[in-house]
């Protein structure tokens, strides 16, 4: 029933191209994160009219609903510090909501050049040690964890409520750097904080009806679906491959915030 309406509604064309979007977003966010690039910009193309609120909410729904399963599948064989876990998402849940608040106080674009600059260097940085993140390197003392890992769930949450592309991956390479963990560690616990980050969001955006219900739900469905695939890779091909694909989301990041950034300068001149 839901299929018809949706179809009359949106028409096959937009709906199909949104649920190939939301299976690509789903299987490269289960593996490295940054499926926020591949989902938002294609509600931004297909609604350039609905407000912006609406479609981070919709995009929200559709994420939260694959990184949640993907948070699942991770559980299953990766064995967690449950209350250094617990912490985190609390922290990470707190900052997002305080993001979601505020999305439409601040101007989003003003935060695009220091992200860009951010990224290059975490491209420069990942490909240089081609190590990183292969094997566990816990070399910190535990408090010196405690303290990354909070600070890293404070502003990585924030981020997350108020704009969001790209936090799975910033997330990854924080706990593959700031505490030592491997790629495919630090995949799993990206996602359960995540999920934890858009659940608090979602509050925000749901409850001020800031979303596309049909849109939504079949984004969500081709979301699971990209997402389990992925899951599947990533536990069965290793640590090797979440870089390989962190290095590629990196760089589409990269190329997006780079053409954001040139087209906000050249709209200035």
């Amino acid at each position: 029933m839901f299929i018809s309406d949706a179809l009359s509604d949106y028409g096959f064309w937009t709906l199909s191209l949104l649920s190939v979007f939301a299976f690509l977003a789903g299987f490269v966010d289960a593996v490295a994160g940054g499926g926020g690039l591949i989902q938002l910009p294609a509600l931004l193309i297909q609604f350039p009219n609905t407000a912006i609120p609406t479609l981070f909410g919709t995009n929200k729904i559709a994420a939260f609903s694959g990184t949640s399963m993907a948070a699942v599948q991770y559980g299953r064989k990766i064995k967690f510090r449950l209350g250094f876990l617990l912490v985190l998402s609390l922290v990470a849940a707190a900052s997002s909501f305080s993001g979601a608040k505020v999305v439409s106080l601040l101007n989003v674009a003003l935060l695009k050049p220091m992200i860009l600059v951010i990224l290059i260097v975490m491209l420069i940085y990942t490909w240089k040690r081609k190590d990183l993140g292969q094997t566990s390197s816990r070399v910190k003392s535990n408090q010196k964890q405690w303290f990354y890992g909070i600070l890293l769930s404070m502003s990585l949450g924030f981020y997350d409520g108020f704009f969001g592309p790209g936090t799975g991956s910033f997330f990854m390479l924080g706990f593959v750097v700031l505490l030592g963990f491997e790629f495919l560690e630090a995949s799993a616990y990206a996602k359960i904080i995540n999920s934890v980050t858009n659940i608090s969001a979602l509050v925000v955006f749901i409850s001020q009806g800031f979303y596309l219900p049909w849109i939504a739900l079949i984004m969500a469905l081709s979301n699971v679906a990209g997402t389990l695939t992925g899951t599947r890779m990533a536990l069965k091909k290793g640590n090797k491959f979440v870089r390989l694909i962190f290095l590629w989301v990196m760089i589409l990041l990269i190329l997006r915030y780079a053409y954001d950034v040139w087209k906000m300068i050249f709209e200035k001149v």
